[in-house]
């Protein structure tokens, strides 16, 4: 008869592998992707014109490459960052 524990150990074991792999897993760079507006809009929740608007107000710094419209990281999520510290300023 095969001892339970000795499974459960095994178990255990094959976890904590998969969390060092995890854990060790490189991080992305995020530094250089561009949003497109309803990539920003689906990443934020929130409605396409809502992002158009806070581009038109100068909120969120994009750039135009033709007829796209392109939003850096930095920039959307800094925009993100001024937004909600403002909210709460009222």
């Amino acid at each position: 008869m095969k001892n339970p524990f000795e499974t459960l150990h095994s178990e255990i074991e094959e976890v904590k592998g998969l969390v060092q792999q995890l854990v060790n897993k490189p991080k992305e760079d995020y530094s250089s992707k561009l949003y497109s507006i309803n990539e920003a809009a689906a990443l934020l929740k929130v409605n396409r014109q809502t992002i158009r608007n806070h581009i038109d107000k100068g909120n969120i710094q994009a750039n135009t490459i033709g007829r796209r419209i392109l939003i850096p990281h930095k920039e959307l999520f800094d925009a993100l960052n001024q937004v909600k510290s403002i909210k709460y300023k009222r």
